[in-house]
């Protein structure tokens, strides 16, 4: 029986849901899941430009294992661009290096570790829900 995965670490969440494809008409929707795992490698080896060394010591994840998701990423995000499918961020064995909420009635998202039951800070609204939920549906 293989071993349970370990959660990976997620500094900062997307700031989108995911990306939609333009200029293609008539289709039906054929997405692909970007996990957030993956989405962190991306980020981490191509936008900030990290080492595989780095970032897998900010995912809290050995070097092999940054690899393997890194390049299932791009695989995926290959896949995407080539056959003109949506790319959804969803879903991943991870965690949030803070507590992060989305407001339900702004869609803004914030950290907020002080409060137990936190309210939006640009409308001050109450309808939050951790990111962890937000990504998980």
């Amino acid at each position: 029986m293989p071993r349970r995965k370990r959660n990976r670490r997620i500094q900062v969440p997307p700031v989108i849901k995911g990306m939609s494809v333009y200029g293609v008409r008539g289709r039906k929707s054929n997405e692909v899941i970007l996990r957030l795992e993956e989405y962190e490698a991306i980020r981490l080896l191509d936008y900030q430009n990290l080492t595989q060394e780095q970032a897998a010591v900010h995912m809290d994840v050995s070097r092999p294992t940054l690899t393997r998701i890194y390049e299932e990423a791009r695989n995926k995000v290959a896949t995407a661009f080539v056959e003109g499918r949506d790319i959804i961020f969803k879903g991943g064995d991870i965690y949030f290096e803070e507590n992060w909420f989305k407001c339900n009635s702004c869609q803004a998202s914030f950290n907020d570790y002080k409060e137990k039951n936190p309210t939006c800070p640009v409308c001050s609204s109450d309808d939050v829900i951790t990111l962890n939920e937000f990504y998980s549906k």
